[in-house]
């Protein structure tokens, strides 16, 4: 299966502005708090956030970050995040279809929430490889996925993060911090070696 084009999210934006209610489900503050939690460090120079959507994780995350690159696939959320994050001068929003589209950093944080399973394998293994090296040493990958399976979604939230994972085994560029798996989802911290 193929990594899901920038107008599958076109359409599923089109069709209702917070598609997977963001701004009010209880389960999204829940992930949203323990994400927050797991991340090792009170501050961050140099974050990077994949997948950004509206914007509700990035206003948070944002009191944590000097320094915020947070892209979606799709301008159409990226209007509304825009609108949430106006009174946020640290914070960059752009439309950036990963892997294809990928700044080089450095960065001491990356965030990858609710968007990996987007991905084709043969995406993932790019992606993988291009936050490996836009990491600097000692910089965070956390993973944050929805692990029931979506019929038309290339791949499963557990199937990214054993994928990720990988990188993390035997002397490996990645080194494996913290996992917590919630009914639903699953949440992983690496630190580059």
């Amino acid at each position: 299966m193929s990594s899901l084009p920038p107008a599958y999210f076109d359409d599923v934006y089109r069709a209702n502005d917070d598609p997977w209610s963001f701004e009010t489900s209880d389960y999204e503050r829940r992930k949203y708090a323990a994400t927050l939690a797991a991340l090792s460090k009170p501050r961050y120079r140099s974050t990077f956030e994949i997948g950004c959507s509206i914007g509700v994780l990035t206003r948070q995350l944002a009191d944590r970050c000097d320094q915020l690159l947070a892209v979606d696939a799709s301008e159409l959320p990226l209007a509304k995040a825009r609108q949430r994050l106006a009174d946020r001068p640290n914070v960059r929003l752009e439309q950036m279809a990963i892997p294809v589209d990928f700044p080089k950093g450095p960065f001491d944080l990356i965030l990858v929430s609710e968007v990996g399973y987007y991905l084709s394998l043969d995406d993932l293994t790019i992606a993988r490889q291009c936050m490996i090296d836009s990491l600097e040493t000692g910089g965070e990958l956390l993973l944050v996925h929805w692990t029931p399976f979506v019929h038309d979604y290339p791949l499963t939230g557990d199937a990214v993060h054993d994928f990720v994972g990988q990188a993390a085994e035997a002397d490996g560029p990645l080194e494996h911090r913290l996992g917590q798996r919630a009914e639903t989802y699953r949440l992983d911290l690496f630190r580059k070696r």
